[in-house]
């Protein structure tokens, strides 16, 4: 589409599930438009992509992190590859399912990564056996792990440590389950922000979408793929290291 108006137009007859968005357009800037759709309660967990060659200042990428998941200068030398690879993760594709042209660029880009190590993750799930998987792929990463065997008590690990960058959410655990967890967390105002991906072993559409509904960021389905949990990561922590204390 080659303006907002276009876009809100083809977003009001359905069917998108992922937004890619240019800031520099006739009549209403890519800004006000990312605004416009996600103020809009329909459109709230709607994934939106900035892709532009505008360089932005600091008041304009505050903006737009309150409501995109991913901003990719044109600038950049691998962001065709990037937005490839952000697009298909979004898009939850398969990568063996895409083109070969494609899983080339998606692996080439991931060469030049930011990393992700020494990023702080909390794990929250009542079997040991899925803290275990998911904390050795963490940790072999370089990213360090946290981790409580209940909502409850993973609350009170989120309060404790203002450090932690993303919290991986299992859904289906006694007592206090990953919804009620999500929500209470979400109501703390520091907390209203914070990455939360959802870890669940149903995998139908409305499941998916009852994450999302709670105040999750994203949605795993059981058993986690490796490559995919770290991705998830990635995007959502902003692939920026942060330095070792």
């Amino acid at each position: 589409m080659r303006s907002a108006e276009e876009a809100l137009a083809v977003l009001d007859q359905g069917g998108c599930d992922c937004v890619v968005v240019d800031l520099v357009l006739p009549g209403d800037d890519g800004i006000h438009l990312v605004e416009r759709i996600k103020t809009q309660e329909r459109y709230k967990d709607l994934p939106i992509i900035v892709y532009t060659g505008k360089e932005l200042t600091e008041i304009e990428e505050q903006r737009l992190k309150k409501y995109t998941q991913s901003i990719i200068l044109k600038s950049g030398v691998h962001s065709p590859e990037r937005l490839l690879n952000d697009t298909a993760l979004f898009l939850h594709r398969v990568e063996d399912d895409l083109p070969e042209r494609s899983r080339a660029m998606i692996t080439e880009s991931r060469k030049h990564e930011s990393a992700i190590a020494g990023r702080k993750v909390l794990v929250i799930d009542d079997d040991v056996r899925n803290i275990f998987a998911m904390t050795s792929i963490l940790e072999a990463n370089g990213i360090k792990v946290l981790y409580a065997d209940n909502g409850r008590a993973g609350i009170d690990t989120l309060e404790s440590d203002p450090d932690i960058d993303l919290v991986l959410m299992d859904i289906m655990m006694p007592g206090m389950d990953g919804y009620e967890a999500i929500k209470e967390i979400r109501g703390i105002p520091r907390f209203s922000s914070i990455p939360i991906v959802a870890v669940t072993a149903k995998a139908l559409p409305e499941d998916r979408d009852k994450c999302l509904g709670a105040g999750a960021s994203d949605y795993l389905p059981k058993p986690v793929d490796a490559a995919m949990l770290l991705e998830v990561i990635r995007l959502w922590t902003g692939g920026q290291a942060r330095a070792s204390a």
